[in-house]
Formats: structure tokens, C-alpha cells, sequence
């Protein structure tokens, strides 16, 4: 199916702002990037701002129906091997879907100078995922396919390397094999610790 020009022109935007940067994108690049005369995408969009305010909604709306959220949670894993793959699709989908990896290069770039895109940021990189996990662990403690703790300090505990190990494959794109290994490495530790 045909995106209409709307989401071309987000997408192209995605793609700019996570190249030049907010304060380093104008509109005209956006315009031309989609094909389209400035006077055109002013039909859909009335500033760049507007722009960068939709292209975050998108993004969080296109996250949590691949990856998950709090008020979408992915399917609880019924046992370790599950959470095993949960965990390797999620973490897959984070470092190697072009739009995340683009919007992350975003949040890590414009949470210096934006306040609505450091909360997004820590959202995203620490809360978010967390009570994911905190979740699913609770879920999983409750069913007997993990043993009991604290579910917050789990989660923290759990998704607190992984984070660390994608931001190394964004600053090392040569480093990612290496850092999906070990992601799998300390999944597998968790699941001998903490499976029943």
C-alpha cells in the first residue's frame, strides 16, 4: 500500500532529524526529501516543530505496537525459554529496525537541548522498558516460572546491560555481533539464576 504524503513526509523527517538534528533540518529539506515544493508540506504540517512533535508521536505509537509498553505489554512468557525468546526478539527489533535505530540517534542527540525529548528519552531508554519487565516478571513470579523477589529491582537488574549492551552497538556498529552474543550470554545467566 502507498503511504500518503503525510507519512512520507515524516518519514523523510525521521530520516533527517536523525542525520542533521533538529536545530540542523529546515523544512525545504524535508520538502524536497519527499518531492514535494515547501508550500506543499505546509498543507500538511504548519511548522518543522510540528513536524518533530509528530515524528515523536509516530515513533512512540510504532514502538510499543512492535516492541511493547506498559499499557500494551507483549505476551507474558509462560516459562524461561520463552522469556529467552521475548527477550532476543524485542532486543533484535531495538537494534536492528532502521526507523528505532534512527529515533534513537535522535533522543540520544536532541535530549540535551529539548526537555520534551529527555523525558521521552529517559522514558524510553530506562522507565518504559523497565516496567515492561517489571510486569512480566510480577506475571511470571505469580505463575512459578521464575523465583520470587523484588519484580522492580529485577527488571532494573535485568534491562539495565541489555540497554547498555544496544547503546554500544549504535557508538560500535562493528561491535554488534559481539554485543547481541553477550546479550544472549546474560540472558542465559538470568534464566539460571532466577528460573524454576
Amino acid at each position: 500500500m502507498a503511504k500518503n504524503t503525510r507519512e512520507r513526509i515524516l518519514d523523510a523527517a525521521l530520516m533527517i532529524f536523525a542525520r542533521d538534528g533538529y536545530v540542523g533540518t529546515n523544512i525545504k529539506d524535508i520538502a524536497e526529501s519527499v518531492g514535494i515544493v515547501k508550500s506543499a508540506l505546509y498543507r500538511h504540517f504548519e511548522s518543522k516543530e510540528e513536524i518533530w512533535k509528530a515524528v515523536q508521536e509516530m515513533m512512540i505509537s510504532y514502538y510499543a505496537e512492535h516492541f511493547g509498553s506498559v499499557d500494551r505489554l507483549p505476551a507474558i512468557p509462560g516459562d524461561t525459554g520463552e522469556l529467552y525468546e521475548m527477550t532476543m526478539r524485542m532486543v533484535n527489533f531495538t537494534v536492528n529496525d532502521e526507523k528505532v535505530v534512527m529515533m534513537r540517534r535522535i533522543l540520544l542527540t536532541e535530549q540535551f537541548r529539548d526537555e520534551t525529548v529527555r523525558k521521552l528519552a529517559s522514558d524510553y531508554f530506562i522507565h518504559d522498558t523497565e516496567a515492561i519487565f517489571t510486569r512480566v516478571f510480577s506475571e511470571m513470579m505469580k505463575s512459578g516460572a521464575i523465583r520470587k523477589d523484588d519484580p522492580e529491582m529485577l527488571a532494573f537488574s535485568y534491562t539495565t546491560p541489555v540497554t547498555a549492551l544496544i547503546h554500544l552497538c549504535d557508538r560500535e556498529p562493528e561491535k554488534k555481533e559481539e554485543a547481541l552474543l553477550k546479550v544472549q550470554q546474560f540472558v542465559r545467566h538470568f534464566i539460571a539464576e532466577y528460573g524454576i
